[in-house]
């Protein structure tokens, strides 16, 4: 991957950043970029920081499509299994208290399973610092889509993120961890 190169969706396409003066060309799209700017506090048209910002929401893509298969996945396995054995085999049983016994134990798994996919959401989806990368990306793909209607030579869909119109709400309050760590890093050198 080049320099000026992100994955532009989950599975490892790649696109190619538009310069923060090609959307600065379109003048309702610099006034957008610069309004969304001061309230989102991010530079738009910084080509370096939105780079950054793409390549932090892809990584924020990944990880939230390995927790939903990591507890989706063994979810829709063990109530698919379930529900298949008893009405297969045990709603068949004898006794009642053999098939109040496993009810209570499938119910107890699922439920188990439930927490777990529940849990691993709310972190990754409720999370406020990745709900500001979230809305600054969903800011800027709406900011890309301005410039483009204007005529600047964006591709379609760039930056190929959709809308997110779950889990994006920005929050002044919060303290970018983020963008706390690569300045970090940045101001204080490799000591």
């Amino acid at each position: 991957m080049g320099p000026r190169q992100f994955v532009g969706r989950r599975g490892g396409d790649t696109a190619t950043l538009v310069d923060g003066s090609v959307i600065a060309g379109v003048p309702e799209a610099k006034r957008a970029a610069e309004e969304a700017g001061r309230e989102l506090r991010f530079d738009f048209l910084d080509d370096e920081a939105v780079l950054d910002l793409l390549h932090r929401r892809h990584a924020d893509e990944e990880e939230m499509f390995s927790a939903g298969f990591k507890h989706g996945v063994p979810l829709a396995l063990v109530g698919f299994g379930a529900v298949v054995y008893w009405g297969g085999v045990a709603q068949y049983w004898e006794t009642p208290t053999s098939r109040n016994a496993y009810l209570a134990v499938a119910a107890a798994v699922l439920v188990t399973q439930i927490f777990f996919f529940v849990r691993s959401a709310i972190r990754v989806w409720g999370d406020p610092v990745r709900q500001n990368l979230r809305a600054r990306a969903a800011k800027y793909r709406e900011i890309a889509h301005i410039a483009r209607r204007g005529g600047a030579e964006i591709p379609a869909h760039y930056p190929h993120y959709g809308p997110y119109p779950f889990a994006a709400t920005f929050r002044p309050d919060v303290d970018d961890r983020e963008q706390s760590r690569s300045k970090g890093a940045d101001d204080h050198g490799n000591g």
